[in-house]
């Protein structure tokens, strides 16, 4: 079985790499920008013909939030014409897509954990243009998983976790939101799930399982919770202190509340999920 994976050198990508060497059944093909240019349909086309494979984990995006209010154009022409060259490949080649979005879809409006099902109302261009890449790969086939996820760091890549790591290192007081939130998730966690999705699939073929889902670590937190924990897990001495998002402005903005129901996926595939705590605990730097 071949899984093309696109985005290999971003944070979802090595966290795919990391886990890759224990799952001997699957041969994984993995590419970076330089590998395979998602807006470059021609690109899809001749990498889809040479590596022939089985599912495509799609993890390339433009995922810089705040960048994205001045640099419409490019978020678009990744998340969106990337996404639906993507998908057309996928369909040309008889290719089962694995899609990443996001909980930037939702206006956070809600206070309650999110179902797949809800109306979507993006805030700001990042998650407006991730929404309309999920729509093209809807209109062009019917042969997705498109896997919603939230707030997601690693040991890999840049994230918030490695951020306040180098921050703390730098300063000796800090300051960070407490009224945005959602869930951590751990990518190592999201990579694991889209394999198991991959292993339910080849198991089932005939079921029909297509469609969003969503995904990320259990319980929920506000990004100072999220930095409290970082810190205590890592024996970090700091001051750190809880401000409200108007004295943090930034160029996008952010859902509210994000959280992300998981029922779905748990009861179609079968998923048990950790604890964002827990799963923060298995990191190590």
């Amino acid at each position: 079985m071949v899984v093309l994976v696109t985005g290999a050198s971003g944070q979802l990508g090595q966290a795919i790499q990391f886990i890759a060497k224990n799952h001997s059944e699957i041969k994984f093909v993995f590419c970076s920008s330089s590998d395979l240019d998602i807006t470059n349909k021609e690109n899809c086309q001749t990498v889809f013909q040479n590596t022939k494979p089985d599912f495509c984990i799609n993890t390339a995006a433009y995922t810089a939030v705040d960048k994205a209010e001045s640099e419409r154009n490019k978020a678009e022409l990744i998340n969106v014409l990337g996404s639906k060259n993507i998908a057309e490949a996928c369909k040309d080649f008889d290719v089962t897509l694995i899609h990443i979005s996001t909980d930037f879809v939702f206006d956070g409006s809600n206070d309650k954990p999110y179902t797949e099902s809800q109306i979507t109302n993006p805030k700001g261009i990042y998650g407006q243009t991730k929404l309309e890449g999920e729509k093209a790969i809807q209109q062009v086939f019917s042969k997705y998983y498109i896997i919603r996820t939230s707030w997601v760091y690693s040991q890999f890549g840049n994230n918030f976790m490695k951020t306040m790591l180098r921050l703390s290192s730098e300063r000796t007081v800090l300051s960070v939101v407490n009224d945005q939130i959602g869930t951590p998730t751990n990518a190592v966690d999201l990579a694991e799930t889209l394999v198991q999705i991959i292993l339910f699939h080849n198991q089932q073929p005939t079921i029909n399982n297509y469609g969003i889902y969503n995904f990320s670590n259990e319980g929920e937190c506000s990004w100072y919770d999220f930095a409290k924990k970082i810190f205590e897990i890592n024996n970090v001495n700091i001051d750190l202190s809880a401000i409200p998002t108007e004295q943090f402005p930034t160029p996008a903005q952010r859902p509210k509340y994000s959280v992300l129901d998981k029922s779905k996926i748990k009861t179609t595939f079968g998923i048990s999920i950790k604890t964002w705590e827990d799963s923060l605990k298995s990191i190590k730097i």
